[in-house]
């Protein structure tokens, strides 16, 4: 079964007003991700999704289209999809980054192997290894502080029991969201932070001096990208334990996480990582060097959110029963591109069993809300 042809289709979809995401990456209000439709030459279509924000991966929906079409596509086609590593190698040689462009071209072609099997992904990846349901952590924006209070006990209510709270906006400002949140929560459910990289040391510093008192078992990407010997240090100095995020997006990367010693556990989804069989293999470099994984989040549509949770399922070292990752993307937004969306509810996600991804893309509806320059 070879690639016929390749597809990128430039969407908007505006978040729920409730749930528009503030972070020190700014404000995130609509969502302009690619939609990948891929033919091979037995007539299967195979979707993908690249969540595209220009502030956290570089990436623009403008870039990602014009990589697929004019270089990535060309270069595809005929191509066998059974030899996945060959079509990853061949557009790491064409083009070094673009991680969620490449990662939105792997998971059209597994989808595509998955419904020419007739199984689901995570039977071709070797199996669940856990339930096809998870419970999820709830990432809370950098709200104002009685703002953030409030909507943190709507989603304990709701069945959450871990909040992580966005922070890196004004070490004022997150020091009162963070003891905010805490007093709202109360001692027995479980507080995570996140920075973004957005605090510089002495920032970190301070900030988590004031919010020593709050019981913060994860702090993430407390500085910026890049900057693992001052990460480090202030992992050694203030005895936190750190989730890397940012800091972490190919092999490279994540063994100089390994080899500076500077976290706790690391956050990955085939996004970010250029794709699920690159996620998977830094799940196992992690595994041998005794460092738990998590599943992040960009607010993925349901063909995103169900790549991750094709990649949670099958992968033994994405250990979301002890750190809980996030897999509510397609909730944040006003409609589905899917017929069969992820069933979300509360603090839960379903997978379905179904051939590929699971997931039937509404090709029409996309059709409707194409960005069309």
């Amino acid at each position: 079964m070879k690639i016929a042809s390749i597809e990128a289709i430039p969407v908007r979809i505006p978040l729920t007003a409730e749930r528009r995401m503030i972070s020190a990456l700014g404000r995130h209000d609509v969502s302009q991700f690619v939609v990948i439709r891929l033919t091979t030459d037995t007539g299967i279509v195979g979707a993908g999704e690249a969540t595209a924000t220009p502030r956290w991966s570089g990436e623009t929906v403008w870039g990602v289209q014009a990589i697929i079409q004019n270089l990535f596509a060309p270069l595809l086609q005929g191509f066998d999809l059974d030899d996945l590593p060959a079509i990853d190698n061949r557009m790491d040689l064409a083009a070094i980054d673009n991680w969620f462009a490449k990662s939105a071209i792997e998971m059209a072609c597994w989808d595509a192997l998955g419904k020419a099997a007739q199984r689901p992904v995570y039977e071709l990846l070797g199996g669940a290894v856990r339930p096809l349901t998870i419970r999820n952590r709830f990432s809370m924006g950098a709200y104002a502080p009685e703002v953030a209070a409030e909507r943190a006990k709507q989603r304990i209510a709701a069945g959450f029991t871990t909040i992580k709270v966005k922070v890196g906006t004004g070490p004022e400002l997150d020091v009162q969201r963070v003891h905010a949140v805490r007093e709202a929560i109360g001692p027995d459910n479980h507080l995570t932070i996140d920075a973004n990289g957005g605090w510089n040391d002495e920032q970190a510093r301070y900030s988590l001096k004031r919010i020593a008192d709050c019981n913060v078992e994860l702090v993430e990407q407390p500085l910026p990208r890049g900057n693992y010997s001052q990460l480090r240090k202030l992992r050694q100095d203030t005895g936190i334990k750190v989730l890397a995020d940012e800091s972490c997006f190919d092999e490279v990367h994540l063994r100089e996480l390994i080899l500076h010693d500077c976290c706790d556990a690391v956050t990955l989804y085939p996004g970010k990582q250029g794709g699920i069989s690159k996620a998977r293999k830094l799940a196992s470099i992690a595994a041998d060097a005794g460092i738990p994984c998590t599943i992040g989040s960009n607010l993925e549509w349901d063909i995103g959110a169900a790549a991750m949770m094709q990649f949670v399922v099958s992968t033994p070292n994405v250990q979301i029963e002890r750190i809980p990752g996030d897999c509510l993307g397609p909730s944040y937004h006003e409609f589905s591109i899917v017929r069969n969306p992820l069933k979300i509810e509360g603090a839960f996600t379903s997978l379905n069993p179904e051939p590929g991804l699971g997931i039937d893309v509404d090709w029409d509806l996309i059709e409707q809300h194409r960005i069309r320059s």
